[in-house]
Formats: structure tokens, C-alpha cells, sequence
């Protein structure tokens, strides 16, 4: 079965700062490419953190006693709210250092699934020495549901029916329209057609799934019967 990598849809276009960019070269940097943050990087590329509009925004607008709130965060690090950085200069000082990463070869699902998980919307995507080697963004994830209803059908029946259940696959009426799949005819087993679902809700490109699966044999019925009494 297809499976997407970090790799495949990243953004290697990096836009990125060095710890010893001024304030204003980076508010110039944001502004100018249309982003709310930026990775900063040593001489080598190796990420040491990132900074965003609420880092830049804590440093100068954040009066004694504000009461933090979450919204100032933006969703490319940790929600949590920006500690106060008054009187930061430089890239090194403004920087927030918890920020989240993904390898190139994780899978998408998995990406997007700790995405979800730290309410992100933005994360570097670095190599096994912590240089960034992309980015990787909300839109990026989603580009595996361009996918045409066609290709995804055709895994569905050599994939899933053909090559994993062994069924024959002129048993089972597949139709896929706008990525939502529904099916319609019979397995051998309850078990068959549970695992058929779940197989094809994990292809790339498929929004939902219909079920309109039956069974020959129900195994739980089976074995309740065949259960001794004593």
C-alpha cells in the first residue's frame, strides 16, 4: 500500500534566520515573504529554534501585568503563551526553543497526527543531525487527498481485496466518488470485512468509507456455539 513521506510534500525552500539577525531584519524577513515564523540556524543548519510574530510581539508590546492569553501563540510551536523577552535584540534572545520537529521519512498520517496532537501548523522538518532540511505546513499534509478516485479504487481492489484478503474481488462492488469510498457485496467472514474497512480507511486519499459489507460466516457466532457446556 502507498504511503506518503514527510519528504515527498515538504517545502525545501527554506526561509530561515541566523541567531545574530536583528529585530528588525527579522520582522523585514516575516513581512517580506508573507510567514508567520522562521527557523533559526547555526552556520550549519542546524535548528536552535524558531521565531515567530508572538516572539517578536512579546518583546515589544507586552505591557507589566498582561495577563498572557493563548491566542498570541501562533500554532508553529507548542500553544502555550510567549514568555516576556523585553529588551530582546537578536534572533538568539527572541528565539522559542521548544519547537516541535519531524523527520523526512516519517509518514504523512503520522505527521499530520502529531500536528493535530500539539495544534500545529507549521513544523521543521530536520535530518538525523538536526539540520532543517524543510518545512512542513497544514496544506502540504492535505495535497495526499489530491488524489483521483481511479488510483485510489485500483488499491483498494489489487491491494486490499486481491493481495491482502485473498478475496476475489468480483464479489465486492467497489465505487469511489470525491475520495469517499462504498462498498457493496460479500467476504467470507465477518473478520474479512471488518478488516477490509479498516485497511481502506488508511488509504492515502480516502475521506470516509460507506459499508455495505456482508458475510458468509459470522466467526463469533461459531464460536459461541461451539462452546462446551458444563
Amino acid at each position: 500500500m502507498r504511503h506518503t513521506t514527510v519528504a515527498d510534500v515538504m517545502s525545501t525552500n527554506v526561509i530561515s534566520a541566523g541567531p545574530q539577525d536583528s529585530f528588525a531584519h527579522l520582522t523585514t524577513l516575516l513581512r517580506g515573504a508573507a510567514i508567520r515564523a522562521v527557523p533559526v540556524v547555526d552556520d550549519d543548519g542546524t535548528l536552535l529554534g524558531v521565531v515567530s510574530e508572538a516572539d517578536l510581539m512579546a518583546a515589544v508590546a507586552r505591557p507589566d501585568g498582561y495577563e498572557a492569553r493563548r491566542w498570541w501563540r501562533p500554532r508553529h510551536v507548542r500553544r502555550q503563551a510567549p514568555e516576556s523577552k523585553a529588551g530582546a535584540t537578536t534572533a538568539a534572545e527572541l528565539m522559542t526553543t521548544g519547537v516541535e520537529t519531524v523527520a523526512p521519512a516519517t509518514r504523512v498520517s503520522a505527521a499530520a497526527r502529531a500536528m493535530l496532537k500539539h495544534h500545529l501548523s507549521w513544523m521543521p522538518v530536520c535530518d538525523e543531525d538536526r539540520r532543517v532540511v524543510g518545512v512542513l505546513g497544514r496544506s502540504d499534509v492535505l495535497t495526499v487527498f489530491v488524489r483521483d478516485d481511479a488510483s485510489i479504487r485500483a488499491e483498494i481492489v489489487d491491494d486490499v481485496l486481491r493481495l491482502i484478503l485473498l478475496a476475489d474481488p468480483e464479489r465486492v462492488l467497489v465505487e469511489v466518488d470525491g475520495g469517499v469510498v462504498t462498498l457493496t457485496g460479500e467476504l467470507d467472514t465477518r473478520l474479512d470485512a471488518q478488516v477490509a474497512v479498516r485497511l481502506i480507511e488508511r488509504i492515502e486519499g480516502v475521506v470516509a468509507v460507506v459499508d455495505h459489507l456482508r458475510f458468509r460466516t459470522d466467526e463469533r457466532v461459531a464460536d459461541a456455539s461451539a462452546t462446551p457446556m458444563y
